[in-house]
């Protein structure tokens, strides 16, 4: 039986342009703001053009399937489900849907922010049509499952972002949706509550409901998904079996230049009153365009960031994670050292040496925290990069290569005997 069926969906934004002056007076402002009431043109400086976040995107999902919908920023991901669960409408298209929908898509998503955390989890029932007969016997075990008993008369504007996530997540999972829509939302939870979410969405799936999950962590698609969507652009570029999605996607980011504009990524960053990144810079090989870096020479990388109120067990960190989102690597800048930073300007440099990841396509993920209390900036700041070799150098016996993901010294003792 179909859930889920999209045919020919497009969404169109217009965008603005303004043209910039170099500069401009009060006197010129006034007197062009009066022509343009005296007269019927519309101002020759803005400019509008067609925006498609998604452009002529069809597909099915069956009942019970667990979809992972993967793409690069920008794909039309967020989009899509935005229009699935009836946020947004789409310009262009036709969704069927067969079940009531809950989704998890922003923090925050469907709670009124003056209701108690009580009220909220019987304003969501409703809203699915669900009695009040039925929520009060799902009740408990939502609350159990968000972990927020000692706040749950207190009204959710005042919860901590984390805390936001698991009630909504447990709500959504707990009142027996027959589609459960999930965006990258749950990276704002901490490891053990997204493992917790991870087993849920399995659970749900086995009870024949069906999942929607956006993630950029590979490893999690491949974990829950049995089928996967891929985004370009708003084009749908591939779907099908899990894996043979999830590994075009792998060569999609091999075969690009993989520029990273850091500036943009901290920008966008939410804002933490007692730290910011202020720059982040990756010394480059003459490897080709993009993070490409020649896996016998080392990556130098320099974290620079303020912090704005003196803490102890304040931490900076740096994550290396394989195409399948498993952690390998994991450093931090003052391992063991819990005395409190003083306020000022600092860098960190962190050095990779070469020769120890071998020839692949990695994630580094970089965040801030303070240890037993909070991390900063959640999802992180991430970017892919890619170790190429230079030459043979990663060859056994001319033609094989080395397998595994590092190089380790290990030291061999040859005696003839």
């Amino acid at each position: 039986m179909i859930a889920i069926k999209v045919e020919n969906l497009s969404k169109k934004y217009i965008i603005s342009h303004q043209k910039r002056e170099r500069y401009t007076a009060l006197r010129d402002v006034l007197a062009r703001k009066a022509k343009e009431i005296f007269s019927s043109r519309k101002s020759p400086q803005i400019t509008t053009e067609d925006f498609y976040a998604l452009k002529d995107v069809s597909f099915e999902v069956q009942c019970g399937d667990r979809i992972g919908i993967i793409g690069r920023n920008g794909a039309g991901k967020s989009t899509l489900l935005k229009i699935l669960s009836r946020i947004t409408e789409p310009t262009k298209g036709r969704v069927t849907l067969n079940g009531r929908v809950a989704s998890l898509l922003e923090v925050g998503t469907g709670f009124h922010p003056e209701l108690t955390g009580r009220e909220n989890i019987f304003l969501n029932g409703a809203i699915l049509g669900m009695s009040k007969a039925e929520i009060k016997r799902k009740f408990d075990e939502i609350v159990a499952f968000a972990e927020t008993e000692k706040f749950l008369d207190t009204p959710v504007k005042y919860y901590s972002s984390g805390m936001y996530v698991r009630l909504a997540f447990a709500v959504a999972a707990h009142l027996e949706p027959e589609i459960l829509v999930v965006d990258e939302v749950l990276a704002v939870g901490d490891a053990q509550f997204q493992k917790k979410c991870m087993n849920k969405m399995g659970s749900v799936a086995q009870e024949g409901r069906t999942v929607l999950f956006v993630s950029h962590n590979i490893g999690a698609i491949r974990k829950l998904c049995n089928k996967a969507v891929l985004l370009k652009n708003g084009k749908l570029q591939a779907q099908g079996e899990v894996s043979e999605v999830v590994n075009r996607y792998i060569c999609d980011i091999e075969n690009t230049g993989m520029e990273t504009d850091f500036a943009a990524i901290i920008a966008r960053l939410p804002h933490e009153p007692a730290f910011k990144f202020t720059g982040i810079e990756v010394e480059k090989h003459d490897a080709g365009p993009g993070m490409r870096f020649i896996y016998t020479k080392d990556i130098n990388i320099a974290l620079k960031y303020e912090v704005m109120e003196a803490k102890s067990k304040l931490f900076v960190v740096l994550e290396i994670l394989d195409s399948e989102g498993n952690v390998l690597v994991e450093s931090f800048h003052n391992p063991r050292d819990l005395n409190p930073v003083p306020k000022g300007a600092y860098v960190s440099r962190a050095v990779l040496p070469g020769g120890f990841l071998l020839p692949r396509v990695y994630e580094v993920r970089i965040y801030a925290g303070i240890f037993g209390e909070r991390d900063f900036f959640r999802p992180p700041v991430s970017f892919v990069m890619e170790t190429v070799h230079d030459g043979a150098a990663d060859m056994v016996y001319d033609t094989r290569p080395l397998q595994g993901r590092f190089v380790l010294p290990v030291k061999w003792d040859n005696v003839k005997l």
